[in-house]
């Protein structure tokens, strides 16, 4: 790994070693942070795109993984404590991001851990360039937004992600989906199975988070589909089938009935290792010890 990369430091969440990126989009500077803790051969965590994504989510995995690997945990742009700039965010910036970062970062093979809707960005990188990844282990994968899921055309969605980026209509919207009482209603929908562990204090961590500025056009752009790597499950599974990286995924079985149906596909494909293992979209930072427990033999294989 590059030594250069790592130069600022402090202690947060993770408890780790915290390092910037910069990164160049279309002539625009991004600052992308991530952060490194324990020893050992690299692996990749990459959180899911939410509106509340954060590195820290792969906080209890991280600490877990410490005493085997050198864990790399993200902010992707637009998220977190990375630069949160009112540009585009789309399937292509992700992509080149990944990309960028993978070959700048390391020097050696890694291994990832990806969660939800960053999955399909690691399958598709895996296909260009498979020297890149020694294993991929996939929590939860999904490919769709929540507005294409729940039935909204193209047109649809464009429209609610333009409006969403307006200067006024737009924070307004944002700032009502994103109150501790909404975020707590999504929770207990569809990420954590356990209500006991959204206490006041976790939902306020969350909050915050969504309050940055700039905060709302990364998240705009996710839940109107516009971070879709894939079109189709088909597409989503062609990226999959074949791989000459080990790939195994976990499926959160108390997921959405849509979700869980993409995460049954791809397991269901030859060559993957799969595990079931109760809990929701968000088991890789509700159940780290559950997680860990059913990866490491495969990361360690």
């Amino acid at each position: 790994m590059s030594t250069d990369l790592l130069s600022t430091s402090t202690e947060i969440d993770i408890g780790g070693t915290v390092g910037e990126f910069e990164w160049d989009w279309k002539n625009q500077p991004i600052k992308v942070v991530y952060e490194c803790l324990g020893s050992g051969s690299p692996l990749l965590l990459l959180p899911a795109f939410s509106t509340v994504s954060m590195r820290s989510e792969m906080a209890g995995i991280a600490k877990l993984l410490a005493p085997y690997f050198q864990t790399v945990a993200v902010d992707f742009p637009g998220f977190g404590e990375s630069s949160r700039l009112g540009i585009e965010y789309n399937r292509a910036l992700f992509g080149q991001f990944l990309k960028d970062f993978v070959t700048s970062v390391f020097n050696t093979p890694i291994s990832v851990i990806s969660a939800g809707h960053s999955c399909p960005y690691v399958l598709q990188l895996a296909q260009e360039q498979p020297s890149l990844f020694s294993r991929i282990a996939l929590i939860a994968p999904t490919w769709r937004g929540p507005l294409p899921t729940m039935g909204a055309n193209k047109s649809i969605a464009g429209m609610v992600k333009n409006l969403v980026r307006t200067p006024i209509i737009g924070q307004i919207l944002y700032k009502l989906n994103t109150t501790p009482g909404f975020l707590s209603l999504m929770y207990r929908r569809h990420v954590y199975t356990d209500v006991e562990k959204l206490t006041p204090d976790f939902i306020d961590y969350k909050w915050h988070n969504t309050q940055q500025p700039g905060a709302r056009f990364a998240p705009a752009a996710f839940v109107t589909g516009n971070l879709d790597a894939v079109d189709s499950r088909d597409e989503f599974l062609d990226f999959a089938r074949d791989l000459s990286v080990p790939l195994m995924v976990a499926i959160a079985q108390s997921s959405p009935p849509k979700s869980l149906a993409e995460m049954e596909a791809i397991a269901a494909l030859p060559g993957v290792k799969s595990v079931k293992l109760s809990g929701s979209l968000g088991i890789h930072e509700e159940y780290p010890q559950i997680m860990v427990e059913a990866i490491l033999p495969f990361l360690n294989g």
